[in-house]
């Protein structure tokens, strides 16, 4: 009996860290579905004075990068960074304050692992202003010129 219970308690647990890591990736998916709509097209390089203002990884080879409150960059890289599992902290290399695609990396400092370097593939801007009105705009309600809700729009289903 105490063996069925030791099995049933390592079974319960290891459902809810399944349950864990999954909600974590949909919400990192959602967060990178979220950055991709308001990202341009593919650029060489932009400026980092060597710190950031905050960072997120979004996806296996996908994180985005803010040098400011307001400029932030979708950085792709290839392996050997999972950039899901960074909780550390990562660094990028320069050339006089520049960060160049194909030429500069990202370093990942992850527990267990150490220290990563990871080239970095492609760089795409992200328009994190509108990305911002629009997000405030959705969250809140339009209203009338009497104060009065105004009614939305029915939802399109998009074509196929």
């Amino acid at each position: 009996m105490r063996q069925f219970r030791t099995k049933l308690l390592t079974l319960t647990a290891l459902a809810a860290l399944a349950a864990c890591a999954t909600s974590h990736n949909t919400g990192q998916q959602d967060a990178l579905q979220r950055y991709l709509a308001y990202a341009g097209d593919p650029i060489k390089s932009f400026t980092w004075l060597g710190q950031f203002y905050s960072w997120d990884g979004l996806a296996k080879d996908k994180l985005v990068v803010f040098t400011t409150p307001s400029d932030a960059y979708l950085l792709s890289i290839a392996p050997p960074c999972d950039m899901r599992f960074v909780i550390n902290r990562i660094g990028l290399t320069s050339t006089g304050g520049t960060v160049y695609a194909r030429l500069d990396s990202v370093i990942a400092d992850t527990p267990g692992t150490g220290r990563w370097t990871c080239p970095i593939n492609e760089i795409r801007p992200i328009d994190y202003k509108r990305m911002r009105a629009e997000g405030r705009a959705k969250a809140q309600p339009s209203r009338d010129g009497d104060g009065t809700p105004a009614a939305t729009p029915p939802q399109q289903s998009p074509q196929r």
